[in-house]
């Protein structure tokens, strides 16, 4: 952090260049780098605060099928066939956002946000700035389930904020992104997320959303879904130079096929413990996913799970800069319909990284 005049300037990021083996039939390997870079400048307006925010991602380098990852599904690397083991990359311009709050009260405020594109008022915060997960390479299987409208092309956001408590609307455009990765997108803001959030601690944070998304998927044109999402944020130093964090989260999609509601749930939980350099992680998921036969778009919901574990560590080499280097392993757990299809019921993964970050 910085100051210039009125404005107060912030920076971090991470890059990390990864090397992903996937066992089993549907598996790979593959050396790829992912990250996200983010700068925010805020200055007082008025009795209020005025805040830009702007976040790009070198993910459109790992080429448009993204990296190899079993058990997760969503978007298109091509625009008419579905990403199966396999996680998208993100668009170049994760972020580009403005927000403006003024102060009613002596702890009450108003606030207003946009962004194109920008974060819509559904889920917890995405995987990449959860304290508990943000050291590990690997997006959640429940990405979908969860925190996937961390990038919509066109998001307008009011909320109010009592105390602790505070109550978000927002209209977005609820159409995921295309396999066009460098560019920006525009379409009618036709969605609506509601977020009501509460910290009863300093180290609690606590949400439930809803959200209508019309049209979000790029191969299935003219389906709606429906999406709930409740989470519990965790942080707090238990001791001098050791941090903990976790999240518990459960979301679902509600999708209406031939007047037949489905209805299929994801759950996960992670956790990471910091001891000055080091940093171990982990996380358990299930989800019931209906996209991981490739002839199917709404057949069977198939119950799968996945637990990893992993640890980096860092060395500083300068001030806000250090190098890190990391590990994780993971076991995927199927049903004995898809073992098959995988040649293990129990397929393992691993990755090992290293990593720049500025803090």
């Amino acid at each position: 952090m910085n100051g210039a005049g009125d404005w107060t300037l912030m920076a971090h990021g991470v890059v990390n260049l990864v090397y992903d083996h996937q066992s089993g039939r549907r598996g790979a390997n593959r050396v790829f780098a992912g990250g996200m870079l983010m700068g925010m400048a805020r200055r007082p307006v008025g009795n209020g605060t005025l805040q830009l925010k702007a976040m790009l991602s070198p993910d459109p380098l790992m080429g448009k099928r993204g990296y190899p990852l079993l058990l997760a599904s969503g978007e298109t690397a091509n625009g008419t066939d579905r990403l199966i083991d396999r996680q998208h990359p993100h668009d170049f311009f994760m972020e580009l956002s403005g927000s403006i709050s003024q102060n009613i009260g002596g702890n009450s405020s108003v606030f207003l946000y946009a962004g194109l594109p920008g974060e819509p008022a559904f889920g917890p915060p995405a995987f990449m700035h959860r304290e508990a997960i943000m050291d590990s390479p690997e997006a959640p299987i429940s990405h979908h389930w969860l925190d996937s409208t961390h990038i919509s092309f066109g998001v307008l956001t009011g909320g109010l904020t009592l105390g602790n408590a505070k109550v978000e609307v927002s209209r977005f455009n609820g159409r995921e992104p295309d396999e066009h990765r460098w560019d920006i997108e525009t379409a009618a803001l036709d969605s609506t997320a509601v977020r009501v959030s509460f910290n009863p601690t300093n180290q609690l944070s606590l949400q439930g959303s809803w959200g209508h998304l019309e049209n979000p998927e790029q191969l299935e044109p003219g389906v709606d879904q429906k999406r709930w999402s409740a989470s519990v944020l965790y942080a707090r130093g238990i001791a001098p130079g050791w941090k903990l964090a976790a999240t518990f989260a459960w979301g679902r999609k509600t999708i209406d096929h031939h007047g037949e509601a489905r209805r299929d749930d994801a759950y996960m939980a992670e956790a990471s413990l910091k001891h000055r350099d080091w940093t171990i992680f982990g996380r358990g998921e299930i989800t019931e996913n209906r996209e991981l036969l490739e002839d199917e778009e709404h057949g069977q919901a198939f119950r799968v799970g996945k637990v990893s574990v992993g640890a980096v560590r860092d060395f500083r080499l300068a001030e806000h800069f250090s190098f890190g280097a990391g590990g994780l392993v993971s076991l995927n757990y199927l049903p004995d319909d898809l073992a098959p299809l995988y040649g293990n019921q129990k397929p393992i993964a691993a990755m090992g990284f290293v990593r720049l970050k500025l803090d």
